[in-house]
């Protein structure tokens, strides 16, 4: 049972709330952007502001609606759970999209509020919840992926500053993002113990970003070298050796965004049964004419529903304890399982059409369904992979130890 805090408000409460959202989604939201899904989270990387993207970012930012349920203190909305699912549902209704994201929303934000003081916190989340500053992640080094806390880049304590000196791999964003969530090595005595979270601006002198290029034939990722890299000793969040402590928070919040368990990461567009219709064709009765696929994709849509629904319940669940928990790592096993699912289903209702690459004959939402195809083949590698997933999965939630 919840506890009186806890409660949601009463309906009555939350009806005067959804006229609110109403009224306010009308007088702000650009009709010209209806259904058009933030296109500056998308997976090939930031497009230009148009004047209307522009406007809607900073209406959504001003109101702290971008991040509903964030301390209103620090630019958020300050909602409870109920009022931020009217939200959804209202902005849904209006084929209304959040321009606030990256992951300065989905990773950063929450842990830097659990675990900053408060001069951090102030400096950098409310830039955070109006979509002002882009942040990337600073984990993966090349001999420290699976093993992560093998990591090496070592920041030597200077007095008044740290010197950086290393490099970071996969990287994503690292050529467009203004700053960098880094875990960096503080003691070489000890492994885990010896690592600690560190804030990277990215435009300081020592920092080198070089793009890698995928198979997609886009270039979201990056290797990332520091060389001499001054950080003033403010930017440390906790203290020195709570790093592995932070970062594995951090990566409970990645693990279930990236599972498409919020609804930020969830489909976008037309939805597989119209897609099938356009392409395929419908029989007689006006169902997909091809039986086969029909079944299939009834599977996957049930399938997803039940996840979408049971990571609802999850996350509820988690937040009334305090937060995310290792349940992060089931929902981004299985989330990122059914969006390569979605994927391959997609391909295969556009036919030819799904795997054209360049060139006049193919619109621009085949053309991304192809990208999105192949880049999503990494999502069950980053933010730590399906086999790791699995182990974290039997030592902390069935309780399976290793014998040796």
């Amino acid at each position: 049972m919840a506890s009186a805090a806890e409660l949601d408000r009463p309906s009555d409460a939350l009806e005067n709330f959804r006229s609110e959202v109403r009224d306010w989604l009308a007088a702000n939201f650009p009709a010209s952007l209806k259904g058009k899904g933030n296109a500056l989270a998308s997976v090939e990387g930031p497009t230009q502001e148009t004047p209307e993207m522009t406007a809607w970012r900073e209406a959504m930012g001003e109101k702290g609606w971008g991040v509903p349920t964030w301390p209103k203190e620090y630019g958020g909305g300050g909602l409870s759970r109920a009022e931020a699912r009217v939200l959804a549902d209202e902005m849904a209704r209006v084929d209304a999209w959040n321009p606030i994201g990256g992951m300065g929303v989905m990773m950063f934000g929450p842990t830097l509020l659990e675990y900053g003081n408060e001069a951090q916190k102030r400096e950098h989340i409310p830039a955070i919840a109006k979509g002002e500053v882009r942040w990337c992640q600073g984990y993966s080094e090349p001999n420290a992926g699976s093993d992560l806390a093998n990591l090496q880049t070592f920041a030597e304590d200077k007095g008044d500053h740290y010197l950086v000196n290393g490099q970071k791999t996969w990287t994503s964003g690292g050529q467009w993002a203004d700053k960098c969530f880094c875990l960096v090595r503080t003691d070489k005595t000890e492994k885990h113990k010896g690592i600690s979270f560190l804030l990277i601006d990215m435009t300081s002198p020592g920092v080198e970003v070089k793009p890698i290029k995928m198979i997609s034939g886009m270039s979201p990722f990056c290797e990332t070298f520091f060389t001499n890299v001054k950080v003033p000793k403010e930017n440390l969040v906790g203290e020195e050796g709570q790093g592995w402590t932070i970062g594995k928070r951090l990566l409970q919040h990645e693990r279930t965004n990236l599972s498409g368990g919020g609804s930020r990461l969830q489909p976008s567009g037309p939805g597989l049964p119209d897609m099938a219709k356009k392409y395929v064709g419908t029989d007689a009765e006006g169902r997909i004419a091809d039986a086969d696929l029909r079944t299939r994709i009834a599977k996957f849509e049930m399938d997803w529903r039940a996840f979408l629904l049971t990571a609802m319940r999850i996350q509820a669940e988690s937040k009334a304890k305090g937060g995310v928990s290792e349940v992060s790592s089931i929902l981004k096993t299985i989330g990122t399982k059914l969006g390569q699912e979605r994927a391959e289903l997609t391909i295969e209702i556009e036919g030819l059409q799904g795997l054209g690459w360049e060139g006049e004959g193919f619109t621009q939402e085949e053309l991304h369904a192809v990208r999105a195809w192949l880049f999503g083949k990494a999502t069950t590698i980053y933010g730590g992979s399906t086999e790791i997933q699995n182990n974290v999965i039997a030592k902390r939630i069935l309780g399976m130890l290793d014998h040796q």
